[in-house]
């Protein structure tokens, strides 16, 4: 598999894991409204989270791949990769 090759089948990914996150979201918007129990509203909201900042890991992990590689138009530097990595947690 070339770089190419790669990172189109982790931007996949990433783009498959937002999708699954909004229709979370949208499910946790729903349970609001018919009024659910707080313990199934949040259990379903930490799903979303934690969705959303996997999605982000892999974008920032691709990210520091390229720049290790010296590939991409990332031009990114290790402090602002740490930055962004932070931003997360």
């Amino acid at each position: 598999m070339t770089d190419v090759q790669a990172q189109e089948v982790a931007r996949r990914k990433v783009v498959n894991r937002l999708r699954r996150a909004q229709g979370q979201l949208a499910a946790v918007t729903a349970a609001v409204e018919r009024g659910e129990s707080c313990r199934d509203v949040v259990t379903q909201l930490a799903a979303v989270s934690k969705a959303i900042d996997r999605a982000g890991y892999v974008i920032i992990a691709n990210s520091m791949r390229e720049c290790v590689a010296g590939e991409g138009e990332t031009e990114l530097t290790a402090e602002e990769l740490e930055k962004l990595f932070l931003s997360l947690a």
